[in-house]
């Protein structure tokens, strides 16, 4: 008797066993009738055994596509965004500082509700040898009965200047500073990274080759030397007493220009790889047979669908800003007086450690603040622009969920009997 054990496996099928055109599938499988907890054209699964891609949610993505249905994608990442918990609070924390702060000093000519927001610097008399004034209620642990900030809620110095003045006014040049670099390395990484990825060749490799060099170099020794340059050129170029102050009073937006244009590469090598991947898209070919120009394509085309890495990375851009700030006025090399910021605050009051540790412990508590803040923000804007992250629910949610499905079984089998 002939048998087919020596041959091929995939000799001994029968085309006729093989699912495909012309086939006819199982009976139990071909039905379309409807069957409770069951879709059609589906094998019917045990009972409290998860039905996946039904209509709550439980196939992957399927209950996302659910919820998400009818929405823009800006809407779409704005409900990923606030269902963020760490970026909805580091949010509220930076916008709590700023208004704290621009509203306590004021902006320009428009006068802050702090009694001392004329001038930071000036001196006052010595209150209570220089330490806090503030006062916690009871219920924080104080003594009074109500928050009470008194003549000088962070302490003085060893001149009498009040700390809270100084501080306040130290968060608005970190926050000028940090939003400046942000922009400018927003324009000019978004610029060459569009330049060098869509077009390529010659043009690619030289803005390639120009940024591998910016890159290369220190960024804390290269802001260092523009930093002192930019000081320096009043006395080296002969200013007069006018350009001295306006020099003197444009010195963060300045600082925060000549940073942004050592911190953009990072942005434009990504600008860049975004754009090698979506010149070659279908919808790019159409708008190219179509007509458009290198203009329309890149700035309506290519551009918008690259924002969600340029928003989040200059999101994390700007929150590096504000510690390198600090790191180069600490060192000197940044603002200096008759401005302020945090970093020249902690470098000033670094020997009072010891016997005025307040005049140390605020400016390096809003720098952690504005830095963790901002990080978090951008950790927010990348998960509600990127849809492959998502959120691994926690133990009891999945229990929650399993409890939630088995009911939803065993009631659909109560049903069918």
């Amino acid at each position: 008797m002939n048998t087919n054990d020596d041959r091929p496996f995939e000799d001994s099928i029968r085309p006729d066993d093989l699912p495909g055109e012309g086939t006819v599938p199982p009976e139990d499988v071909r039905k379309d009738e409807a069957v409770p907890g069951v879709l059609p054209g589906t094998l019917p699964v045990e009972p409290g055994e998860p039905v996946l891609g039904d209509e709550s949610g439980r196939g992957e993505g399927v209950g996302e596509a659910k919820e998400v249905e009818g929405l823009s994608q800006g809407q779409i990442v704005w409900r990923r965004f606030v269902r963020h918990k760490g970026a909805m609070a580091g949010l509220g924390v930076l916008l709590a500082i700023a208004l704290f702060s621009f509203s306590a000093m004021g902006i320009g000519p428009i006068r802050g509700w702090w009694q001392y927001s004329d001038n930071a610097l000036a001196t006052h008399p010595m209150i209570n040898n220089g330490a806090p004034t503030i006062t916690l209620p009871t219920w924080l642990g104080g003594t009074a009965a109500t928050l009470s900030f008194g003549d000088h809620p962070f302490g003085q110095d060893n001149i009498g200047t009040d700390n809270f003045a100084a501080v306040m006014k130290g968060v608005q040049t970190s926050l000028l500073v940090m939003l400046v670099l942000g922009l400018t390395a927003l324009i000019v990484g978004v610029v060459v990274g569009a330049l060098s990825g869509y077009y390529r060749g010659k043009l690619d490799t030289g803005l390639m080759r120009v940024t591998d060099l910016v890159i290369t170099l220190p960024v804390i020794v290269l802001g260092a030397v523009l930093g002192k340059l930019l000081s320096a050129a009043p006395d080296k170029f002969g200013w007069s007493i006018e350009t001295r102050i306006a020099v003197d009073a444009a010195m963060p937006l300045l600082l925060g220009i000549l940073l942004g244009l050592v911190l953009w590469p990072s942005l434009a090598r990504l600008v860049r790889a975004e754009f090698l991947g979506l010149r070659e898209r279908e919808f790019v070919d159409s708008a190219r047979v179509a007509g458009a120009s290198d203009w329309r394509i890149i700035t309506k085309h290519i551009l918008p669908n690259a924002v969600g890495v340029i928003i989040v990375n200059t999101t994390l851009l700007m929150s590096s800003a504000v510690v390198l700030e600090t790191a180069l006025s600490f060192l000197g090399f940044g603002i200096s007086a008759p401005n302020v910021s945090l970093g020249n605050l902690i470098s000033i009051n670094q020997g009072a450690f010891q016997t005025r540790p307040w005049l140390f412990w605020w400016p390096g508590l809003f720098i952690i603040l504005i830095a963790l803040s901002v990080n978090f923000i951008g950790d927010g804007l990348r998960d509600a622009f990127d849809p492959r992250t998502k959120r691994i629910p926690s133990k009891r949610e999945m229990d929650k969920a399993l409890a939630r499905i088995q009911s939803e079984s065993a009631t659909a089998e109560v049903g069918a009997r």
